[in-house]
């Protein structure tokens, strides 16, 4: 009984530490500019803002690991049927959240760079 103690405290500090951990998700940045219309600024602009937008997403999936780490016990041996049915749906809910954070990261910079490279290739065009 004594056994259960502690770790029924640390189990609620682990989840007391997880509700006050929030991981702020990224604002994506502003469809980039038409490669075909746009100009050199215009297009330095947008990657400023992709790289700021990458480097958020990159810091919220770090959170989200860091949260994932934290939040699921590695050994739930020892967790009741319930506890471990909680600890196994809430990695899933953050696993889904780190796979739809990297699948919008992916097609937003996809869509920026499909742009730079239309860009680049109506530049390398004899004027």
């Amino acid at each position: 009984m004594k056994a259960w103690i502690p770790l029924t405290l640390i189990f609620a500090l682990g989840s007391a530490a997880h509700s006050q951990a929030s991981c702020t998700y990224p604002k994506s940045p502003d469809a980039p500019p038409d490669g075909a219309t746009a100009t050199k600024d215009q297009m330095i602009a947008a990657k400023h803002d992709f790289d700021r937008y990458n480097g958020e997403m990159n810091a919220y999936l770090d959170c989200i690991k860091l949260e994932m780490d934290s939040a699921v016990p590695k050994d739930t041996s020892k967790l009741s049927a319930d506890e471990k049915k909680k600890a196994e749906e809430h990695e899933k809910v953050l696993v889904q959240k780190n796979n739809a954070a990297v699948d919008e990261l992916q097609a937003n910079v996809g869509r920026f760079n499909e742009q730079l490279k239309i860009f680049k290739a109506k530049s390398a065009k004899p004027q």
